[in-house]
Formats: structure tokens, sequence, C-alpha cells
């Protein structure tokens, strides 16, 4: 008498696990990660997934959600410092978590291109948010002047990090530089006496500390400038 044998599943592979929209983000950002934005396509993550791309619009629209949808999860990575409500130090924590914004962003140019357009919604967006009207709020500003404030503070942040993160992949950035550099100090005095004027101010100062008074420029328009009456 001989034992009964086990059967063998003639599946090459285990069930599929349930699509969900956490597991698709999750892939696309993996994808993102690897590869670049350009690759995150509804297409790619089926393959991913090991699914149709009809299957993914159930949980997400359109290529244009799916990256705002990215760009939240990695949203989570912005350093939020300890609340130190009571001090006169929300300023430079404001600087700090637009700074920690910028340079996540810095990683992901071509994210930051879409995110000029998509904006997320997620919670680790409303989070972000939550965070900047509340610092910016210490500075005894209106209500009106905040709210609108940071919006353009993201703008600002979001662009520059299109713009620096985009040149410091590029190859040839160095020298296009070089030759701006060349062009304005070698213009005529008497055509471009302006130019002329305003150099070496006008090409000088790190990407740092050009960040830095950018954020402290808004942030200093965003105080003194009032919100136009909305109620006519």
């Amino acid at each position: 008498m001989t034992a009964k044998r086990e059967p063998v599943s003639r599946r090459e592979r285990p069930a599929k696990p349930a699509l969900t929209r956490r597991g698709i983000v999750d892939t696309a950002v993996r994808v993102m990660r690897s590869e670049g934005l350009e690759k995150v396509t509804m297409r790619r993550l089926a393959q991913e997934l090991d699914t149709g791309p009809a299957s993914l619009y159930v949980y997400v629209a359109n290529t244009a959600e799916l990256h705002a949808a990215v760009l939240d999860a990695l949203l989570g990575e912005v350093e939020l410092p300890a609340d130190r409500s009571g001090t006169a130090a929300w300023r430079e924590d404001l600087v700090a978590v637009l700074t920690s914004y910028t340079r996540l962003l810095f990683e992901h140019p071509q994210l930051a291109r879409s995110a000029l357009v998509a904006r997320p919604s997620g919670a680790n967006y409303l989070d972000l948010v939550e965070r900047l009207l509340l610092l910016l709020s210490r500075s005894g500003a209106p209500r009106e002047q905040v709210a609108w404030g940071v919006d353009n503070l993201l703008q600002y942040a979001t662009a520059t990090a299109a713009e620096h993160g985009t040149q410091e992949r590029d190859p040839t950035s160095q020298d296009d530089w070089d030759a701006l550099t060349r062009a304005a100090h070698g213009v005529d005095e008497a055509e471009h006496p302006t130019i002329k004027a305003h150099l070496p101010a006008l090409l000088s100062g790190t990407q740092d500390a050009r960040l830095s008074w950018g954020f402290d420029l808004v942030i200093n328009g965003i105080l003194h400038t009032p919100v136009p009456d909305t109620t006519g």
C-alpha cells in the first residue's frame, strides 16, 4: 500500500492580490524612482500589476490624477519640524518646511513640472498645507493674505524645483550657464547699460542663498500686500 501523493498545482504563479488604489500608487512610486516619471503610465502599471489598463481606471481616473497621487505619497517625506508655538521662530520653521519640500522635488524634476498643473489632494498634501498655514498665520498677517500667500509660496517652491532639478540632470546645463555668463559680461555697455551696471550681482549667489532669499521675498510680500476686495 502506497501513501497518497499530494497533488501538484499546475499554476505557474500564486493568485494575484486584489487591486487597491494604495497598491497602484505604491507601484507607480517604485517605477518612478527606478525609471522616471515618464514611465509611470497606465499601461506600464497594468503590466507591473498583471492586469489590464482598464482595471486601473476604477481606482485612478487618469494619468494626471496618478501623478498627483504619486506626489502626495512622496510628500510624506517632507520634514515638518516640531510645533514651536509661542515663539518667534515661525519664519525659520516656515522656510525649513518649504526648503524640505523643494529639495524633495529637486530629486524628481519631472514630478515638479507635473505638480505645476496637477495638484495633489491627499493626506500628506493636506498636512503640508495645514503646517504652512499654521506657521504663516503666526506672522499676524490677515487671514486672507495667509490663505492666498501659501499658494504663492508653493508655486515658487515647485517652479524652482522644476527649473533647477531639470538643470542639474542636464549634461549641457553647465555649458549653457557658462555661455550666459560670457554673454552677460561681454555686453556692450552702450547697448545694455543696465545689465552692465548690475554685474556681477546679476549672476552671483549660490542656489541655496537664492532659494532662501526668494522665500523671504515672497513671505515679505504676503505680509505687506492686502488681498483685493472680492465682494464687489
